[in-house]
């Protein structure tokens, strides 16, 4: 059993902590939102994700986990001091280090002799490297180790990832350090892989990116499915069976979003222009995925013929399911373009509604899909929550003033839909089994396949 102390009580450092007590360690919350932590105090968990309320509230019965915003609480006495403060992006595009920076200095004359600091936070190459140097300039006494242990939890099963993960990367200049740590993880029984800090911080970055390669990749083979009527589902199946690329992120629609994808790719492009290097994959990744957003509202419109007092309702608004955040989610960008085109927006999504009050001012909110379709001239799929399957479809057709849906996520069968009355599109996604041949000619025409 160890004393942790984890500082930054958000997505990450609350599934972290919240893991750790779970497997019977010690766990202490540091945050300085004195509300948040008034709030978890009483069982008030501020973020949505399966089963993590129940995790805190139990092992708060147990005794494992306490909340505060006081360091000299926290941090004396911790033999592991996992940081997970949040850096989110600057407007140039680098990562804000302010609160993580903060945190690092309200502690570094706190920490014990021995312990161990383990960046959670996702932070530039160096970073690492620079908080081990800093701590051990204001507290020599205690002669910091730092080890990089980034984390790739993703939101609706991060309780599951982080219980059972793919692999375990460690980086730091100290093998002992980075050997109690993976002392820690011994329970997964998973890869371990040990490098330097800024490697490890690297790995960080390019899974990300290279996650967000593979969506814009099939959301760009996707529009050239719509232009050939084909179906980009089947092209996706046939691909996927090829094990070097896999069945996982190769799903066509509106594109990602998040708090991780984004700002990483971002801070990775800011990277390599600031070493010199032209990163032209990641620069056509962002834009690919910045058109799909519009290229929902260009299908839309030519749908209704024009947006101007359109009703559309929004189903859905978490950037994935299984999360309430709606950081860089496509429901933000295609609400704002509908709001500004004249249309007249509603939504719904079964647990983001609290949240995204506050972002889309211009935005009506329904208490499910049904008052959702009610006079709707559109329906858009945003977010493939499962328990949307289990819609009455019949009866939204009914409710609706015209009965188009657009399928953001290529979640129903379109020829079902097209059967129930609806005029169906998706992304990638054949319109009618009948224009198939016509596509295919016009492309091969177009290549001066034929004389």
């Amino acid at each position: 059993m160890a004393e942790i102390a984890v500082v930054g009580a958000g997505y990450v450092g609350l599934v972290t902590g919240a893991c750790w007590a779970h497997l019977g360690h010690n766990v202490t919350f540091l945050d300085i939102d004195k509300e948040k932590v008034a709030r978890l105090r009483r069982g008030i968990v501020p973020i949505y994700e399966p089963g993590l309320a129940e995790m805190i509230a139990e092992r708060a019965r147990d005794g494992r986990v306490s909340f505060t915003t006081d360091p000299e609480e926290a941090i004396p006495g911790r033999e592991f001091i996992f940081v997970a403060v949040h850096t989110p992006s600057a407007s140039n595009g680098n990562t804000d280090l302010m609160a993580f920076l903060n945190a690092i200095h309200a502690m570094a004359l706190l920490v014990s002799p021995g312990a161990i600091i383990v960046q959670k936070s996702t932070a530039p190459i160096g970073t690492a490297e620079f908080v081990e140097e800093l701590m051990n300039k204001r507290n020599p006494q205690a002669g910091v180790k730092v080890v990089a242990n980034p984390e790739f939890l993703r939101e609706g099963t991060a309780i599951q990832d982080f219980l059972n993960p793919e692999r375990i990367v460690l980086g730091s200049a100290h093998k002992a350090a980075a050997d109690r740590v993976a002392g820690l993880y011994s329970f997964a029984g998973r890869p371990v892989i040990v490098t330097d800090c800024s490697t490890a911080e690297m790995i960080k970055y390019a899974s990300n990116a290279f996650l967000a390669t593979k969506i814009s990749f099939m959301n760009e083979i996707a529009q050239l499915c719509d232009a050939a009527n084909l179906d980009v589902r089947k092209v996706a199946e046939g691909m996927g069976y090829d094990r070097r690329i896999g069945h996982k992120f190769l799903g066509a629609g509106l594109g990602w979003g998040g708090s991780c994808l984004p700002k990483d790719v971002k801070a990775l492009v800011h990277m390599a222009n600031g070493c010199e290097v032209t990163p032209s994959i990641l620069e056509a990744v962002q834009r690919v995925n910045a058109t799909q957003r519009s290229h929902a509202i260009r299908k839309l419109d030519s749908l209704l013929g024009g947006l101007e007092g359109a009703v559309v309702g929004l189903l859905g608004l978490a950037f994935k399911p299984g999360t309430d955040d709606l950081r860089s989610a496509p429901s933000i960008d295609i609400a704002e373009s509908l709001v500004a085109m004249g249309a007249l927006p509603r939504a719904y999504d079964p647990v983001a509604m609290d949240a995204a009050r506050n972002l889309l001012p211009g935005v009506a909110f329904t208490k499910d899909a049904y008052e959702l379709a009610e006079g709707a001239d559109a329906l858009v799929l945003i977010t493939e929550w499962p328990e949307f399957r289990d819609i009455d479809m019949t009866v939204i057709r009914e409710r609706m003033r015209r009965p188009v849906l657009l399928d953001g996520r290529n979640f129903w069968d379109g020829e079902a839909m097209s059967r129930l009355g609806f005029t169906y599109q998706g992304f990638g996604v054949p319109s009618s089994a009948n224009g198939n041949h016509r596509a295919i000619t016009s492309i091969a025409e177009a290549m001066g396949m034929y004389p």
